[in-house]
């Protein structure tokens, strides 16, 4: 997966790891856990026999979806889930296929696939900021005491030290880290409100229902609908933009540091020119400005997706799928390129 489609950019700007966890295959699979883990939770609460469960189960276990008709269903309806659930239906043996998908709309499978996907990018995204403070430690032990003109405004200020400028970027990488598991527990909510949010084919026994399900995914129950409510993606954009955006007022520093007549920062392996063979461009401090100007620009796109009209949305709905992978790509790229750009420098401080 790659924010681009040319695919000789796939390693500037793409994210083999955060891809996997966002691609088709990762998608299915799991939609294809919600549907055996609903059918499960309803069958401990008495809503699906034990043979439809274990049909289902097995179903899935071997099943393969026919992609191109997947495709083909959900351009007519707009969303994956009919198109998945009629093919698995098909799969199950005879009487039980009308177990699967008990009690739950498209809604619900899409957005607890995306809580269970956006989970474990989470995991992925807090073990890489935990690297980045540590490679700031490091740079604050090798070269903090060193002196360093700061600047306000881009004019020359006072004499500061090196740990005073790397300890603020730090400082903002660690509360970062703090508030990722905030973020992760709001997003990493099941959903089962059913047709329009009632959950009616379950009545007063949608709680037990929703507990089991959500202990099945590790996820939690949140004590609200959440079809139209989407404070979550909200939360879970603006983190993602403050990571990028944390990142990039580094690698802002730090290509106005390595500039010529200034070369307050030594990076190796900087980029070279097809004009100018005598240069080194610091390119993977341009792609984290480049990183945190997109993802400022997507939050707002998010904060447009709020906007879900009554019981439930298509196109608002439609948006957040266009833009979220793309933020958290973005948020993991640019970690792996602080990661490096950092662990790359070869001194900082005043000439």
């Amino acid at each position: 997966m790659s924010l681009s489609s040319l695919a000789y950019l796939d390693r500037l700007l793409g994210d083999v790891e955060i891809g996997k966890q966002l691609d088709a295959d990762a998608d299915i699979a799991a939609m294809l856990a919600f549907e055996v883990a609903l059918a499960e939770a309803g069958a401990d609460v008495g809503f699906i026999s034990t043979p439809a469960v274990d049909a289902i189960r097995a179903a899935v276990s071997s099943f393969k979806v026919g992609m191109e008709a997947l495709a083909a269903s959900t351009l007519k309806d707009g969303v994956p889930v009919p198109g998945l659930v009629d093919q698995l239906r098909r799969y199950v043996d005879g009487e039980h296929a009308k177990a699967v998908h008990f009690g739950a709309t498209s809604q619900d499978v899409v957005d607890t696939a995306l809580a269970m996907k956006a989970a474990s990018v989470l995991d992925i995204l807090a073990g890489r900021l935990e690297a980045v403070e540590r490679e700031l430690g490091s740079l604050i032990l090798r070269f903090g005491e060193k002196p360093l003109m700061a600047r306000t405004r881009m004019q020359a200020a006072i004499p500061i030290s090196v740990a005073d400028r790397v300890g603020n970027w730090r400082t903002s990488v660690r509360q970062l880290a703090g508030e990722l598991p905030v973020v992760r527990e709001g997003i990493a909510v099941v959903s089962l409100g059913g047709a329009a949010g009632t959950a009616e084919k379950y009545g007063d026994r949608i709680e037990p229902v929703r507990r089991k399900l959500a202990d099945r995914l590790s996820l939690h129950v949140p004590d609200y609908v959440p079809h139209t409510d989407r404070r979550r993606i909200a939360d879970l954009a603006n983190f993602l933009s403050k990571v990028t955006g944390s990142l990039g007022k580094i690698g802002q520093d730090a290509a106005l540091m390595v500039q010529n007549g200034i070369g307050q920062i030594s990076i190796g392996g900087g980029g070279g020119s097809s004009a100018m063979p005598h240069k080194q461009n610091p390119v993977r401090a341009e792609v984290l400005v480049a990183l945190a100007r997109f993802n400022a620009v997507q939050v707002s796109a998010i904060h447009h997706a709020l906007v879900h009209e009554q019981e439930r949305s298509g196109s608002a709905w439609t948006l957040e799928w266009l833009v979220m992978p793309q933020m958290m790509e973005a948020a993991g790229v640019a970690l792996n390129h602080a990661i490096s750009m950092l662990s790359s420098v070869e001194s900082i401080g005043d000439p």
